[in-house]
């Protein structure tokens, strides 16, 4: 099984990582590797990859920040999940998608 794992070196993103390493071949990437504020980058690696599983572990979590970086948190907590929604639905892919109180 081919698995997308992004947010890998957050705390849940790393035990995802070790978790899910013995179900197949995981593709872990964080930023800078992947910019998920860049929905064509984020689009054309789920393309590339062609991932069954995807894992979303990423999100915004600069509470402090999110009023001035409005921008930078609306990508990160809501463009990046609709962009890996619409493909993982493309693939007939699984996607899984964590969320914090901080959404």
């Amino acid at each position: 099984m081919k698995i997308l794992l992004l947010g890998n070196t957050g705390q849940l993103g790393w035990e995802l990582q070790r978790t899910l390493a013995p179900l197949g071949l995981v593709a872990a990437l964080d930023y800078p590797e992947i910019d998920l504020t860049a929905g064509e980058t984020v689009r054309a690696l789920v393309r590339d990859l062609h991932p069954q599983v995807i894992v979303n572990a990423t999100a915004y979590t600069a509470v402090d920040r999110a009023e001035s970086e409005r921008q930078t948190a609306f990508a990160l907590n809501a463009e990046a999940p609709r962009i890996l929604a619409e493909e993982a639905l493309r693939l007939n892919a699984a996607l899984l998608h964590y969320s914090t109180d901080y959404v």
